[in-house]
């Protein structure tokens, strides 16, 4: 056998033999395409050092494909992902939480791609208790379909409610799987994290023996196109990080899309982020627009979309696309609608064009996990964490240092009373 990107081609052997999770094995029996959870690939980004993980919101197959072929040049370990808008019940993208990683373990089969891929629900968002009590029903069927990984986002609600949504829906997580939870809506500069509300959720999930991979923030980032030259606050990321460092949680960086790379090397450098979700700059990477150096869509003088000639999807197919946008009534901000009506059109042009759609997002990747995230060569260092837990798990990086006793239901309701903060405007924030 050839040596694979991952090292030994025996270490992969005994990764594949042992590193994939049951649901995974079940899904896939006879797959040769390494997906693990999400922990490995926390753990392989924290070996490095100053090193993040891309997730790659796979709102086309495009993407996913582009993401993957990017990540086995770079020798990367990688994440792919959707969010509940994009891929729920509710979707508007055709991937989705339930076939997601039948997409990947495909593509991995076909391409041979050899590098450690997770498979992450992500911005799995609950807004009220109704919310709550159907993700019990809900969150077992993403594991049942491949998911490796999930975030359960409850930032939407007040702090005492968020930290008791992560508490009662954990016992419906495998222990196994990579954990992510979040404060703070986002909402760009608007209703900013503090070091208060995030010691408040750690800690409380820790007096519970929960131990989060990562705690995504709002840091003054926002999803979908960046207007605003604002973007993410490094110094405020590091204040939280620093504080919560006993917990041994690493940060995941939302709203990717837009930000310079000079700032992601300053997150990746001064943070302790081992995550950046990538999705709107992907999506527009893939269709063929113009964008500049940092994945931001750009707009001709009357506020379009700039189609580059002969990349991405065809001209007819995207006067087509702006056409249906355009008899919605959706402005630039909502063509990530469009995902869901085209997919299939998009999968029925040429060879060349499907192709030439997805090389155009390897090509963005591959530039950001070498030149920007610190994250090439990774992929032996997550097989080398599955060979050293000798299993598809990890175990927790943390251990319980909060007394449970002091954290009943009815202390959390009493401590969240007391927190200080600007949860910012109302209104339905994207997620």
């Amino acid at each position: 056998m050839a040596e694979t990107n991952t090292g030994h081609p025996a270490d992969f052997e005994k990764a594949l033999q042992i590193g994939r999770p049951p649901n995974v094995v079940k899904c896939f029996p006879n797959s040769r395409a390494l997906i693990v959870s999400g922990k490995f690939i926390d753990r392989a980004m924290l070996a490095k050092g100053g090193a993040i993980a891309i997730a790659a919101n796979g709102r086309n197959s495009f993407v996913i494909r582009g993401a993957l072929q990017a990540a086995q040049r770079a020798n990367a370990a990688l994440i792919i992902e959707i969010a509940k808008s994009e891929g729920g019940g509710n979707a508007y993208c055709a991937v989705n939480y339930w076939n997601m990683a039948r997409i990947v373990d495909a593509v991995c089969n076909e391409l041979g791609i050899t590098i450690p891929v997770a498979i992450h629900a992500d911005h799995y968002g609950l807004k009220s208790d109704q919310d709550v009590a159907a993700a019990k029903i809900e969150i077992p069927s993403l594991f049942e379909a491949g998911i490796t990984s999930i975030a359960i986002d409850a930032s939407h609600m007040p702090d005492d409610k968020n930290l008791l949504a992560n508490l009662e829906l954990n016992s419906f997580i495998p222990k196994w799987a990579g954990l992510e939870t979040e404060i703070g809506e986002i909402k760009g500069k608007e209703g900013l994290s503090t070091v208060e509300e995030a010691l408040f959720l750690i800690q409380g999930l820790n007096a519970h023996d929960i131990f989060p991979d990562w705690i995504a923030l709002n840091n003054g980032t926002t999803h979908g196109i960046e207007a605003s030259d604002k973007g993410i606050q490094v110094d405020l990321t590091t204040q939280i990080h620093d504080a919560l460092k006993s917990y041994k949680v690493s940060g995941a960086q939302h709203g990717t899309s837009g930000n310079s790379s000079d700032r992601l090397r300053e997150i990746a450098s001064k943070t302790r982020s081992t995550k950046a979700n990538v999705a709107t700059a992907l999506q527009m990477i893939s269709w063929g627009l113009e964008v500049n150096d940092f994945g931001n869509a750009q707009l001709d003088d009357q506020g379009n979309f700039i189609k580059v000639k002969d990349q991405g999807a065809s001209e007819t197919l995207w006067s087509e696309m702006v056409a249906y946008a355009q008899e919605q009534g959706w402005q630039a901000g909502n063509f990530k609608k469009l995902n869901l009506p085209f997919e299939n059109k998009l999968l029925g042009q040429t060879k060349e064009i499907r192709l030439r759609m997805a090389k155009r997002v390897e090509i963005f990747i591959y530039n950001m996990l070498v030149n920007v995230l610190n994250a090439e060569n990774t992929a032996p260092l997550a097989v080398a964490a599955i060979l050293d837990a000798g299993s598809y798990d990890s175990g927790p990086k943390a251990e319980r240092i909060e007394d449970p006793a002091r954290w009943t239901t009815d202390q959390i309701i009493e401590r969240a009373a007391a927190i200080q903060s600007d949860k910012g405007p109302e209104g339905d924030f994207d997620d």
